[in-house]
């Protein structure tokens, strides 16, 4: 599980073919590697990945097919700039919101303005992930924790402040960009509980269920 808070921002220094899919070794910029081990999670511009060997200065990790088809991944290429963060710990301030690092598709930049000091980004989702984007939510775009402004169909605002823009990748994103959208975690759960099956049926939760099992 990851907070969405950006805590460097890397580059990848090189992308190895193998087969299908790639191995991909980052450079992590500021990011502290000192407690990193072999089976950690880094998140790479959203994408949870695994750490399989790693130094003071980089991570090396596998991207499977899956993350190839469901991220942009693919359009990584060397030099390019992606955000990090390392895996929540229990006892870290969740400052963003609770991010799995499980992109859910890829968006795409539609508009960037100055608004003041800070910059509002109009994006657009895939139409599948429309229904669970909702003002005032939360949203997680290339691994960054945000608060959607404005929503309009498939379309969506978010507000970019100067610090958010100057540590993160956001500066480099024109008109046009794809980037990797992960929507809140509760609004998945939410729906496949009430479509699940057993959500048909007609509730037990009753009053003298509760006053029985001590809830009232």
């Amino acid at each position: 599980m990851f907070t969405g808070i950006i805590q460097a921002e890397g580059r990848i220094a090189k992308v190895e073919p193998t087969g299908g899919d790639f191995k991909m070794t980052i450079e992590v910029g500021k990011l502290d590697m000192s407690d990193v081990q072999i089976g950690d999670s880094i998140a790479a511009n959203g994408v949870c990945l695994t750490v399989i060997e790693f130094g003071a200065s980089f991570y090396i990790a596998d991207v499977s097919v899956e993350t190839i088809q469901v991220t942009n991944a693919d359009n990584w290429e060397v030099g390019a700039a992606v955000n990090l963060e390392k895996a929540l710990r229990l006892q870290d301030r969740l400052g963003g919101h609770l991010v799995s690092g499980h992109v859910d598709g890829i968006g795409k930049v539609v508009e960037i303005k100055q608004d003041a000091r800070s910059w509002r980004y109009q994006l657009e989702a895939p139409i599948e992930l429309c229904k669970y984007i909702a003002a005032k939510g939360s949203i997680c775009i290339n691994g960054i924790s945000l608060t959607v402004n404005q929503v309009e169909k498939c379309r969506f605002d978010v507000n970019i402040v100067p610090h958010t823009r100057q540590e993160t990748t956001m500066k480099y994103l024109a008109v046009g960009s794809q980037v990797n959208l992960e929507v809140d975690l509760l609004a998945r759960y939410l729906e496949r509980m009430l479509s699940a099956p057993q959500a048909q049926q007609a509730s037990k939760i009753t009053p003298e269920f509760l006053a029985e099992h001590g809830f009232s």
